[in-house]
């Protein structure tokens, strides 16, 4: 079994709490101070998760460099005052840093009960797919 240091625990605790005030934060019509705490949160959740060094390499890889631009440089325009922008900068920048992570999470959300029905739907499963880059490999035989 898995040995879970408690600052990874931690971790995940702070990277939930940054995803929720991301998401109220975008709920409640772009507010810049949710969305710079849910930022700050998530990315040292991340650091107490995987540790300092590997967070900085994750970011700072030489084929990561418009990702990480785009997801840094989102937090920025965030906190400059444009929230709508920068978060449409940083989703992208997100999704081209953990594209490779995607669809193992979906194909982990889709055995989930309920979630697992919902992303299964045939308008939702395919936009799913699309955005987690699974071209149909990895569906099991509830999407069908």
């Amino acid at each position: 079994m898995i040995d879970i240091t408690d600052t990874q625990k931690i971790g995940v605790g702070l990277a939930g709490f940054g995803m929720t005030f991301l998401f109220l934060g975008v709920l409640l019509l772009f507010d810049k101070g949710l969305l710079a705490i849910g930022n700050i949160l998530f990315i040292s959740g991340l650091a107490c998760v995987i540790g300092l060094q590997r967070t900085f390499f994750f970011f700072f890889q030489r084929h990561k460099v418009k990702a990480t631009v785009a997801f840094f440089g989102g937090i920025l325009i965030v906190l400059a005052g444009w929230p709508m922008i920068g978060m449409v900068a940083e989703i992208y920048g997100f999704l081209l840093l953990f594209r490779g992570f995607l669809p193992a999470a979906v194909n982990f959300l889709r055995m989930v009960p309920i979630l697992g029905t919902i992303l299964n739907l045939p308008f939702i499963g395919s936009m799913v797919n699309k955005i987690a880059g699974d071209n149909g490999r990895n569906m099991d035989e509830h999407s069908a």
